[in-house]
């Protein structure tokens, strides 16, 4: 028998989803010329090429292709028999997680704190990221799984929806003061490509609202600073800025809209690594603080 150990195979499986041998270096945390070694191993046991040069990438041949859909399943069917065994105390995995700003806000940090507890042995690599961008990072492999506002579906995606958030009009205690919106007041929202967008521009028309100005800010926690500062006002995530609501630094100036932002947690519907999927079941356990 080939002496093919299970990490060769794990090796080719990297390779395989992420196109090169960098990537699969870095996602087992490794350097690229043991990646090599390690296919240079293979081929030699084996006494065939696994791959192929295209440009200046490195392709699985046919006969690659043919190994890594053979072994897969029963790589995945080994690990996920042996992490059951110890109830996933032992597992050990670096997972590659994207998040949208305020979903980091909102429920992120309760994730982060149930893995810490009960996985220690996975590091978490945390990315900030625009939902678009998260998708299409999540498809194409280098982000693991991405908690970020929906709904959104893909035939390359599952998802588990994990809780929504209210919105609140918003002002600095100055502005609502002076009457909040009984003058004319800029306001600041993220671009068009956010739920909040839409809702900022509905909720202004059904109160006959005209903004002396529109803005736009791809940064929440930007846009509070400006508005604790005076500048507008802005429809914000209600668990982002309690505290600032409790502290009277920020008011609400406009009765809250019946539109909620709705977070679901996503990975790819072909994934079949057990520790991934095991924290997406986690994920879809986790529930929004609601507002207070």
């Amino acid at each position: 028998m080939k002496r093919i150990a299970l990490f060769h195979l794990e090796t080719l499986m990297w390779i395989h989803r992420l196109g090169t041998f960098a990537a699969a270096a870095h996602r087992l945390n490794t350097t690229q010329p043991a990646i090599s070694a390690r296919v240079r191993e293979i081929e030699e046991q084996l006494g065939v090429s696994l791959f192929q040069r295209e440009g200046r990438r490195m392709v699985l041949s046919a006969r690659g292709r043919r190994l890594v859909q053979a072994s897969e399943p029963l790589y995945r069917g080994l690990e996920h028999v042996l992490l059951e065994a110890s109830d996933f105390a032992g597992a050990t995995a670096s997972v590659r997680i994207g998040s949208g700003e305020i979903a980091a806000a909102s429920c992120l940090p309760a994730f982060i704190q149930a893995v810490e507890r009960d996985r220690p042995g996975i590091a978490m690599e945390i990315d900030l990221d625009l939902t678009a961008r998260l998708l299409q990072q999540l498809l194409a492999g280098t982000r693991d799984i991405v908690f970020l506002a929906g709904p959104v579906a893909s035939p390359g995606m599952k998802t588990a929806p994990i809780g929504s958030v209210e919105l609140v009009w918003a002002a600095g205690a100055q502005v609502a003061a002076a009457g909040g919106f009984d003058q004319p007041l800029p306001v600041w929202s993220l671009p068009d490509h956010s739920p909040l967008h839409a809702v900022s521009h509905e909720t202004l028309e059904a109160h006959g609202i005209a903004p002396r100005a529109l803005h736009t800010c791809n940064n929440v926690r930007a846009m509070i600073e400006i508005v604790v500062n005076g500048q507008g006002a802005a429809l914000l995530p209600e668990t982002m800025i309690r505290d600032r609501l409790a502290a009277g630094t920020l008011r609400e100036v406009l009765p809250r809209p019946l539109q909620r932002v709705h977070f679901e947690a996503a990975i790819r519907t072909r994934e079949k690594d057990p520790v991934i999927l095991d924290l997406f079941a986690r994920a879809g356990q986790l529930a929004i603080d609601p507002a207070a």
